[in-house]
């Protein structure tokens, strides 16, 4: 008959048995410290979209947008109405003539979509310049809060299929953002 375990652990040294509970013991303590407190994640767009900062250049952004929509809105029905004038005129004025002014207007046309499309491109390089300021002004924030609250690692929530919410650090996060950052320069 073989001993049993228990016979075993029972015929251990006491020095033996402590040193293997101590390093039982502080294993389970490394282990859940590292797994429990490590890691937390944190939603970039709450930050880009609910910061003081990102709040108000999205002000900005999409006033200038309205306002460069409006007006090549207005431009694009002036070009309509030359367009119908230029229709009603057709057996009016000479074919020469005509086709002056429909090239004429052709230009126009032309000049007011690369414009338009200039105008939407800055308005994206804007945005996207507003995107990387403040990613670059977040880093040292997240990173001094790691420092502070001793955790090892952030991931974006996008990254996370399922996570204990007391591990997201996205508020604390856009508190110390706004208090760093009140606005961006965008122009």
């Amino acid at each position: 008959m073989q001993p049993s375990l228990l016979i075993l652990d029972l015929e251990l040294p006491s020095k033996m048995k402590k040193f293997l509970t101590t390093l039982i013991f502080t294993s389970i303590l490394i282990f859940t410290n590292l797994s429990a407190d490590s890691t937390h994640f944190i939603d970039f767009s709450k930050v880009l979209n609910e910061s003081d900062a990102g709040k108000k250049a999205q002000v900005f952004l999409k006033k200038k947008l309205e306002t460069e929509s409006k007006k090549f809105k207005k431009q694009e029905e002036d070009l309509r109405k030359e367009e119908s004038q230029l229709i009603s005129q057709k057996k009016l004025i000479t074919n020469e003539e005509y086709q002056k002014k429909v090239e004429s207007l052709r230009k126009k046309v032309a000049s007011l979509q690369k414009n338009k499309q200039e105008s939407f491109n800055d308005i994206a390089n804007k945005r996207n310049k507003a995107r990387s300021e403040l990613l670059k002004k977040l880093n040292p924030i997240i990173k001094k809060y790691m420092e502070e609250k001793k955790i090892r690692l952030v991931i974006d929530k996008k990254a996370v299929l399922l996570g204990d919410t007391n591990l997201e650090i996205t508020s604390e996060v856009i508190k110390e953002l706004n208090k760093e950052l009140k606005s961006l320069n965008l122009n």
